[in-house]
């Protein structure tokens, strides 16, 4: 039986703070990858702007605004899901917080949000997303 393929298209965003904190969401038991942190973000829906899609899953997982400042960098990554094969196409801005208050996520893919130190990355299970994308801001 061949396995099922989906593509998938999202938009993700790299928030950092004046004392060089990141924002990190945690992803619920609904995903492929319950317990990882990953950047705020998601799938972009039929007909949406990738920059619109952006600040419309931060605002859904952080409860920030953001403004948004450039793309850093588009990802291309296939894996293998619970069920299915997965091709991940995954934009990713630098933003700032404008607006807004931080909320967790209620029944989503993310259950909580969090700032972290840049230095304690290392100690938390993270997606390769969010290595790459402060790579992509550094490049």
């Amino acid at each position: 039986m061949e396995t099922e393929r989906h593509m998938r298209v999202a938009a993700y965003a790299l928030l950092l703070d004046e004392q060089d904190r990141i924002l990190l969401c945690h992803l619920s038991e609904v995903t492929d990858a319950p317990g990882s942190w990953t950047l705020p973000g998601g799938g972009i829906e039929f007909g949406e702007h990738p920059r619109d899609a952006v600040v419309r899953e931060v605002r859904e997982e952080t409860g920030y605004e953001i403004e948004l400042d450039e793309v850093i960098g588009v990802d291309s990554i296939v894996f293998n899901g619970s069920e299915r094969q997965v091709h991940s196409l995954r934009i990713v801005y630098t933003a700032r917080v404008v607006g807004g208050a931080m909320r967790h996520e209620l029944n989503g893919s993310t259950d909580r949000c969090e700032w972290f130190s840049l230095h304690a990355l290392k100690e938390l299970p993270l997606v390769r997303l969010v290595n790459l994308a402060i790579e992509m801001a550094t490049a």
